[in-house]
């Protein structure tokens, strides 16, 4: 699939169309590390607000619930960073009810910030009149609690399936962006990202479609600036 993927967009803007197509939709997008997750959410976030409007989409990542660097620490976590132990899941779920059930209100979301590896908060905000939400992350078909009560809150959910080979590749450049040499990178992927991403693949039966995210680009290192 091209970044350009017409099909999609448009199997996203179906999900707005029929009975109840005034109420909120969320729709889930779930691979491994480096699959393309963010750069399809934000692709498909920007088409659908250009075809419905602006503010009619809203992009809600899981990334933004890591936990802290200070917290990570405490926890004795630091090494396991990325894992579905490391983040606040539950906080994660309490968003998701929250936008699904509150029409009345702008609900501001938290995101992760690459540069300064650590979450940011209220970058992102689902407006009263957004219709249409795209939430990604790692392990949102996990059967390990809370993440099935995630699961029942998304209308679909997506694998974004990509080689791995090419994954490893987005990796080790994600790594090496924030300072990592390269010996360090390549442990941390083989000791940490690849262990996740086998466990992300086994919620794969579990996604309502698989699509292929292996056309898309590296997602952009996101800074301090939206």
């Amino acid at each position: 699939m091209s970044v350009n993927g017409d099909s999609l967009t448009a199997l996203a803007l179906g999900l707005l169309q029929g009975p109840g197509s005034n109420a909120r939709t969320i729709l889930g997008l779930v691979g491994p590390p480096a699959a393309g997750k963010s750069t399809l959410a934000r692709h498909l976030v920007a088409e659908v607000e250009r075809v419905e409007g602006p503010g009619s989409a809203a992009y809600v990542p899981l990334d933004g619930f890591h936990l802290s660097g200070a917290q990570l620490r405490r926890l004795g976590l630091t090494h396991r960073k990325g894992a579905p132990e490391t983040f606040d899941a539950h906080g994660y779920v309490a968003l998701l009810h929250r936008i699904a059930g509150d029409r009345f209100r702008d609900v501001y979301v938290p995101d992760f910030d690459r540069t300064l590896d650590e979450p940011v908060a209220a970058r992102h905000v689902v407006r009263p009149h957004t219709r249409l939400v795209i939430t990604e992350g790692n392990y949102l078909a996990s059967t390990d609690a809370p993440w099935p009560e995630a699961r029942r809150l998304l209308r679909e959910l997506w694998y974004v399936d990509t080689d791995d080979a090419l994954r490893e590749e987005r990796l080790l450049r994600r790594h090496r962006d924030i300072g990592r040499d390269e010996a360090t990178a390549r442990d941390w992927v083989a000791g940490n990202d690849h262990p996740n991403g086998e466990y992300v693949k086994t919620g794969r039966p579990r996604c309502t479609r698989t699509v292929t995210g292996s056309g898309l680009p590296a997602a952009p290192n996101r800074g301090s600036v939206p």
